[in-house]
């Protein structure tokens, strides 16, 4: 049975703002074959399109199983094309305790945390936190909502059709997840507003 290239318009509608941010908070991790674990590829779409544009790094596109034929089709795409830093995408379970064997020096995650469930959530921060070296950024895209006020009407909507779907899921409250982060050993270095009321934060290892 052949597999069609998936395909996620958010992914395409927001890849380019936060690649903006991500060309200046990776600078740092500049040194030959440093390595960024992205959690939750998903289509593949951001890692094909990140890659390329920050050839310095080497991309490790992650997800659960039984996501990985879809977003491979979009990393051997733009491998084809000469992302030679970009690598096939492997299998990560957060709650799983077997993580990728790499040398990280940071970590991408973008629209997971409003869908994992909050074991999961914890489980990222904790993984990242064991592995990321000192000074190792973790950048996690996605909306977010501040002391229980969303940012938007649409946002509000989301976080309420979700939890319908699911009351595991839900926009995450950032003054929940900071004692969370803090615990493992970050700190919130920056927050990016982005469009369609999205926001990208900066987690910095201590």
């Amino acid at each position: 049975m052949q597999i069609s290239k998936p395909f996620s318009q958010a992914c395409e509608n927001n890849k380019a703002p936060i690649l903006a941010v991500l060309q200046e908070v990776l600078q740092e991790a500049s040194h030959p074959n440093a390595q960024v674990l992205e959690i939750g590829s998903g289509t593949g779409q951001h890692a094909a399109y990140f890659a390329p544009r920050l050839p310095w790094l080497n991309w490790q596109p992650t997800d659960q199983a039984h996501y990985l034929p879809g977003c491979r089709l979009w990393i051997e795409e733009a491998r084809a094309a000469g992302a030679n830093n970009l690598q096939l995408p492997k299998v990560l379970d957060v709650l799983q305790p077997k993580w990728p064997e790499l040398e990280m020096e940071a970590a991408y995650s973008a629209n997971t945390a409003h869908i994992m469930h909050w074991p999961a959530v914890e489980a990222m921060f904790h993984g990242l936190g064991q592995r990321l070296p000192a000074q190792g950024y973790f950048c996690l895209y996605g909306p977010f909502c501040y002391s229980g006020q969303h940012t938007s009407e649409s946002n509000e909507s989301f976080d309420r059709h979700l939890r319908q779907q699911d009351p595991g899921m839900g926009i995450r409250d950032l003054d929940i997840l900071e004692p969370l982060a803090k615990a493992a050993g970050f700190k919130l270095t920056a927050d990016h507003p982005l469009p369609a009321n999205n926001r990208l934060l900066i987690w910095q290892k201590k």
